[in-house]
């Protein structure tokens, strides 16, 4: 569905408020930034989100009648259909009224979503997945995010909880995870549990590639480094990036083989590692999906529109509930 008018998105995260407005051409224009309050409380931050959604409107001189819509894609659990953000971990939300908050001060509509799955339908709208009907897209961060698309909607689940990609168990027992559960993919495929493994092989083998790159400060070791030292041919490091290939890798198949999108987009940190990490990802998985040999594979890409993925699908949101 097109829209003649400007939207507006907004991407809350627990660091920054990033905002911008959407032209009916899909550009973005306008976009600032302002650092989450997050000693204050869920009211204040929306009131600030407000406001900063008035600046960006004064900035390019619009008004309220130029935006047909405000999206705000959210963190942690939320009902887009009453516009209440329900809890939040790092955030002081909990069942915040968004929509009520907007109405004090505004006439424009607002529609909230999962970030992540706002990302996903920026990527699959305007990024790597436009053009396909069904896309996964999956963000190597902190943690591990994920989006599913499938016939242009967003899968969200009757709770609008569903796509927590990064909490499917691929080894029963294993690591824990910081949802309570233990061995979920986040727990191996995040570039913190990848920034971990190093940190393992380091301590066990000292003078490995990791010791020189880290001139022997542990703390300094992160995924990059990590990917750093394999590209030597240090076969410590290169272990170490095997095996987080194989448990992406797993994770990865699992999705395909439920969903079986199109294209599966890799986002994150981690993905700046370009063909070094696909290329041996993509190897993995087409040699384990359920459909190997029968039919074409789903494509496993990159994203395309970086940290603006976020913004621009929440601006879309509305056309997921008209």
């Amino acid at each position: 569905m097109s829209c003649s008018k400007n939207r507006i998105g907004i991407d809350l995260g627990g660091t920054n408020i990033a905002a911008g407005i959407l032209t009916p051409e899909g550009n973005l224009m306008g976009k600032r930034s302002i650092r989450t309050d997050v000693r204050s409380s869920g009211e204040k931050i929306t009131e600030d989100m407000v406001s900063l959604c008035f600046t960006i409107m004064e900035a390019q001189g619009l008004k309220e009648e130029d935006i047909a819509a405000i999206g705000i894609g959210c963190p942690g659990f939320s009902d887009p259909q009453r516009g209440v953000l329900l809890k939040t971990v790092n955030l002081p939300f909990k069942n915040t009224n968004i929509r009520e908050i907007f109405a004090r001060k505004t006439s424009i509509p607002v529609y909230l979503g999962n970030d992540a799955n706002a990302a996903a339908l920026g990527e699959f709208t305007y990024g790597g997945a436009k053009g396909y009907s069904s896309s996964i897209t999956i963000t190597l961060g902190t943690g591990v995010g994920g989006g599913i698309i499938i016939d242009g909607k967003i899968l969200a689940g009757f709770n609008f909880a569903g796509a927590e990609l990064g909490h499917m168990v691929i080894k029963a027992g294993g690591r824990q995870c910081s949802c309570g559960r233990k061995g979920c993919l986040e727990a191996y495929a995040s570039a913190n549990a990848l920034a971990k493994a190093a940190v393992r092989a380091y301590r066990a083998h000292p003078d490995s590639a990791l010791g020189k790159l880290c001139g022997g400060d542990e703390s300094k070791i992160d995924s990059k480094m990590a990917f750093d030292a394999a590209k030597t041919g240090d076969p410590v490091a290169k272990k170490v990036i095997d095996e987080y290939i194989e448990y992406l890798g797993e994770g990865i198949v699992n999705f395909i083989n439920i969903f079986q999108p199109q294209i599966v987009l890799i986002g994150g940190g981690v993905s700046k590692q370009g063909e070094y990490l696909l290329a041996p990802l993509r190897k993995f998985v087409d040699e384990r999906n359920y459909c190997k040999g029968v039919c074409e594979s789903s494509r496993i890409e990159r994203t395309l529109l970086g940290n603006d993925a976020g913004i621009i699908g929440a601006a879309i949101l509305n056309e997921q509930y008209e």
